[in-house]
């Protein structure tokens, strides 16, 4: 890790670990603690201001990743938290132990967000433990690489639309009614909605997708008072990594982008944190870039 001394800024170039990688092929959806090169989730690093004192969030796929960065800050900065991942329970409860590091509460809500019933549940959960929603951070998703259209069963296909795109349209409209003025919605869309992956045809779909929803979602809720925009990940270091990419692809993650690294969790928070908050009150239906480098123009 390059540090400059006087001011402790970081070469982005030497941050964090680059490829070649040698990473154990997992089953998915993947967990965090059988990853050998453990993602940074600004655990030891996260320092918060306050900035979402008394926040109440929901947060989707918050067990690991990118939605386990996001937790550990929101709670740094006062939120507590409703966590919702699918079964992995041990991921699960190391990211509530943060949360409640930090002095804040932690809602543990498993099951499958394909299922309009379960978003449904979700969102009742978070009424009943918190009695209000602040925040929704729609951050879970599905992929799996596929080298040809012939490959991909159509239940997969219909698999990843309805976990990355449907779930996002239910749990929005599960917590509208009980979201006030200024309160935020958050998407995770990604790199691929602006430079597609081949092997990814229905992940990136959804993503796609998603930012269009997005920009929608902004106008439409404008009049409201409510908030909606959507960060756009390049290639992040997660469990899904080594879940649903080939080994060859896990080897070399992260090495096509300008910086020549996969970014880390750690490095989206900070961005997630900006769009839940106060600070990012004049922005609605927009998309924020972080992809190590790769344009999106």
């Amino acid at each position: 890790m390059s540090t400059n001394q006087e001011n402790n800024l970081q070469d982005p170039t030497k941050q964090y670990e680059k490829p070649p990688f040698k990473e154990p092929k997992q089953s998915e959806p993947g967990e965090e603690s059988e990853m050998k090169l453990k993602p940074d989730h600004g655990e030891e690093t996260y320092k918060g201001s306050g900035k979402l004192e008394g926040c109440k969030a929901i947060i989707t796929g918050g067990d690991s990743g990118i939605g386990k960065a996001v937790a550990i800050a929101f709670a740094r900065e006062g939120a507590d938290v409703l966590i919702s991942y699918l079964n992995e329970e041990e991921d699960a409860q190391d990211t509530a132990q943060w949360i409640e590091k930090a002095g804040r509460k932690a809602v543990l809500v498993p099951g499958d967000i394909s299922e309009e019933a379960h978003c449904q549940k979700i969102v009742e959960r978070a009424v009943a433990e918190f009695g209000q929603i602040d925040i929704l951070v729609n951050n879970a998703a599905f992929q799996m690489a596929r080298k040809s259209l012939q490959d991909i069963p159509s239940e997969e296909f219909d698999k990843t639309f309805k976990t990355n795109i449907y779930a996002m349209f239910y749990l929005c409209k599960a917590a509208e009614p009980h979201m006030k003025p200024g309160s935020t919605i958050v998407n995770t869309t990604s790199v691929n909605a602006y430079k597609p992956t081949p092997t990814l045809l229905a992940y990136a779909a959804t993503k796609g997708a998603i930012q269009n929803f997005t920009a929608n979602l902004g106008q439409l809720l404008a009049e409201k008072g409510i908030r909606a925009n959507c960060v756009a990940p390049g290639p992040i270091w997660t469990p899904l990594i080594p879940a649903t990419m080939p080994a060859e692809d896990v080897k070399s993650f992260g090495k096509d982008t300008p910086l020549q690294r996969p970014g880390q969790p750690a490095e989206l928070a900070p961005i997630y944190v900006l769009l839940a908050s106060q600070d990012s009150s004049y922005m609605t239906g927009s998309t924020v870039q972080v992809t190590g480098g790769t344009p999106t123009i």
